[in-house]
């Protein structure tokens, strides 16, 4: 049987300042592929050029990635500030709504990072512009220098909630993650639950509660070694598993089947 397509949101990119591109990073095509077990395919997150419809058709499952730009502070009713950086307002109107309409037809989703953050905002939740500033929080973002070995290290252990569907994938009740990301859940949204936390206490991972397809995601980046990494591997491979369930004949994987 043909590979479950899996939908990777592309971001927005300029090739020496100048030449547009919509563009997905290689180590999650990699993860998808060989982890996942699925066929990437990186869609240009831009309405003009793609249609809900249709992606849900063409696709057995969406991978929300990581990017450089923001979603924009409108879409969870707040002001653009400085501190809210770049934004990718073609990649909110495709990804915002590709959410909801995946959340409620059973169509599996996982979200990375920014991901993470659309999945929360997708549900009516809003975003603090730079956890840094919080009190008490520690630095989440991505190290300034350094190899991208350096920058992908793990860096903070993340603690879930007892018997919840994260402990159960993992079969831990704590890991390890690397952290790359400035912005964090402020206000979950309906339905969100925060199943991880950092130390600090900043979510890091979620699920939607009462979905009836695969749904969760995280704030750290798992595609980084997904094949080797303990904790990726299960992530993506769970993900895997129910775009394939999908693709065999529409059929909803619920969280609570993934462990």
């Amino acid at each position: 049987m043909a590979r479950p397509v899996i939908g990777i949101i592309g971001n927005h990119h300029l090739i020496n300042d100048q030449y547009a591109t919509h563009a997905g990073g290689t180590m999650t095509s990699q993860a998808v592929a060989e982890v996942s077990g699925g066929l990437p395919l990186v869609i240009p997150a831009d309405p003009r050029f793609v249609c809900i419809k249709e992606l849900m058709e063409v696709c057995d499952g969406f991978l929300f990635t990581g990017g450089r730009p923001n979603v924009h502070p409108e879409e969870y009713g707040e002001q653009e500030t400085a501190a809210h950086g770049a934004f990718d307002r073609a990649r909110d109107a495709v990804a915002l709504p590709l959410i909801r309409a995946c959340v409620a037809r059973g169509q599996p989703i996982l979200g990375v990072c920014r991901g993470f953050q659309e999945l929360n905002v997708a549900m009516g939740g809003s975003l603090y512009p730079e956890i840094r500033d919080l009190p008490g929080r520690m630095n989440h973002r991505m190290p300034p220098d350094g190899t991208l070995e350096e920058k992908f290290a793990l860096r903070h252990p993340v603690r879930f909630t007892e018997n919840g569907p994260f402990h159960k994938l993992f079969g831990a009740t704590e890991v390890m993650t690397n952290t790359l990301h400035g912005q964090g859940i402020k206000q979950a949204g309906k339905q969100i639950v925060i199943d991880g936390y950092a130390p600090d206490d900043t979510p890091e991972a979620i699920y939607v509660a009462g979905a009836p397809g695969f749904t969760m995601s995280v704030q750290w980046h798992p595609e980084y070694r997904a094949a080797q990494d303990p904790v990726s591997r299960p992530l993506f491979a769970a993900f895997g598993a129910a775009a394939r369930a999908w693709a065999e004949g529409r059929r909803p994987m619920p969280v609570a089947d993934v462990a």
